[in-house]
């Protein structure tokens, strides 16, 4: 399990969530990504796409200017073969 950031500070709608979505396809099951915002939107945005992807979200700090969710992608780890 591997947590990744996404630094997305000064993008405006809908890049955010565009940019999330294409971040989470990369991610296994179990990995989070960290993902900082400072468009207002995003709190609106960002759970709406995992609410349509069934991951996982928690905003982990709320500020005026700056919005961190942790996502976590769903779904089981795949067995590694070595």
């Amino acid at each position: 399990m591997t947590t990744t950031r996404l630094d997305l500070t000064g993008l405006k709608c809908p890049l955010p969530a565009l940019k999330t979505r294409k971040a989470l396809k990369s991610l296994t099951p179990g990995d989070r990504l960290e993902v900082l915002c400072t468009d207002p939107l995003s709190v609106i945005d960002i759970p709406n796409l995992i609410q349509e992807t069934g991951d996982s979200v928690e905003i982990t700090e709320r500020a005026e200017s700056r919005i961190v969710f942790l996502i976590e992608k769903a779904g089981q780890p795949l067995l590694r073969v070595p």
